[in-house]
């Protein structure tokens, strides 16, 4: 059934749900692919973590692990999920679900690891919600900012290489995301908002006055002693014309992709004013401003390890997310991601792991196709020309 069901997906047609893909498949039996889809206890985090590991293999030039999420549009309110949230396939608030992913990508390609489809609290809370969709009983409730962190720990405990980890605003602009980040020992380069405050002295390093003769000796210096942190627009504004860079990243469809950028070391200054005292570490702040521009188009902090990193990696890292809104796209219009039309959890897991499954052919397809092609062929398949030949 598994066999069937990538075959649809892989297969021409307008429509991916089941029935458009029966039709187009001889001898194919409906019910037993809904059964199959919607209803078989195979378990996915097995699935995926094997084929995890093939992907892995495949784009064995990696250069980052890509955090986002995408969302499903919905006419109706059954579908295990959907609410009136966020949509981005739409931009703008509707009914809708919504999934994160975490996508192993080179410099060529990504493909999905793992997902978790996000529930709001109503969906929990619900029992009879929850029982008509098949909740499993133990779920929890998890914010769209827990969800990824789990990914993460998924990816560590399956021993996947760890490579840096890079996101867009919505991540990138809690402190605490970017420290849980640290916590697991793993680099980052994330993009922020304007707005975000950080020094661009170590506040680490200004004195503690001393104690007075009574009371608990003072660990941290008075706020009046700290220096006032900027946000990254005047920064950016205050920066003499030498500290800008012009650095080409990629060649794209219109031209070389390049723009003036600059870097600088900084420590984020979150909750500053309320004597809050998180660890206060350096990380690096990429500035993109392109000449013409009124403004700055593009903040992002990143953690690399010990030493300066090169101008020329901070923007490839900003600039590596444009992969995956790639991928969400051929995911969805032609292998039919979002048109799974089951109502169900388990049947909802089944169906995108079915589909990365197909993509991952798919990238697997291209990749032997490649005049340099370097994977292990299967047994009785025939090895790519070369030149002697």
């Amino acid at each position: 059934m598994a066999r069937v069901y990538v075959q649809g997906l892989l297969l021409d047609g307008d429509r991916k749900s089941i029935e458009p893909m029966a039709s187009r498949i001889p001898d194919a039996d409906v019910q037993a692919l809904r059964q199959f889809v919607g209803q078989s206890p195979w378990a996915v985090d097995v699935v995926q973590q094997q084929l995890a590991r093939k992907v892995v293999d495949l784009l064995s030039e990696p250069e980052v692990w890509i955090l986002d999420e995408t969302s499903f549009p919905k006419a109706g309110e059954h579908s295990v999920g959907v609410a009136r949230q966020y949509c981005g396939a739409l931009g703008k608030v509707a009914n809708c679900q919504v999934a994160v992913t975490l996508h192993w990508s080179s410099a060529e390609a990504s493909c999905p690891l793992s997902w978790r489809l996000y529930l709001p609290k109503t969906w929990i809370e619900n029992a009879e919600r929850a029982q008509k969709v098949k909740l499993p009983k133990d779920l929890t409730y998890r914010s769209q900012a827990e969800l990824p962190l789990e990914l993460i720990d998924q990816m560590l405990s399956w021993e996947v290489p760890r490579l840096p980890v890079v996101a867009d605003s919505a991540y990138g602009n809690s402190f605490e995301f970017r420290e849980q980040l640290r916590r697991r020992e793993l680099f980052y380069g994330m993009s922020v908002e304007a707005t975000t405050v950080v020094w661009i002295e170590d506040p680490n390093a200004i004195l503690v006055p001393p104690s007075a003769p009574r009371g608990r000796p003072r660990r941290y210096p008075p706020l009046d002693s700290m220096p006032t942190p900027q946000d990254l627009a005047s920064i950016a504004r205050q920066l003499p014309a030498s500290a800008w860079k012009k650095v080409k990243w990629r060649a794209g469809s219109r031209g070389p992709q390049r723009s003036r950028c600059t870097q600088l070391k900084v420590w984020a200054a979150h909750k500053w004013r309320s004597q809050e005292h998180p660890e206060r570490v350096a990380e690096w702040l990429l500035i993109e401003w392109p000449e013409g521009e009124s403004a700055p188009t593009k903040y992002g902090l990143a953690r690399l390890g010990t030493g300066r990193p090169g101008l020329r990696r901070l923007v490839r890292l900003a600039h590596a997310r444009w992969r995956i809104e790639m991928g969400y796209r051929e995911l969805k219009d032609e292998l039919g991601l979002d048109q799974f039309e089951g109502r169900h959890w388990l049947g909802w897991h089944h169906h995108v792991t079915l589909v990365t499954l197909a993509y991952a052919f798919l990238r697997s397809e291209q990749a032997r196709l490649k005049k340099n092609f370097w994977c292990e062929l299967a047994a009785g398949a025939e090895e790519p020309a070369t030149a002697s030949d």
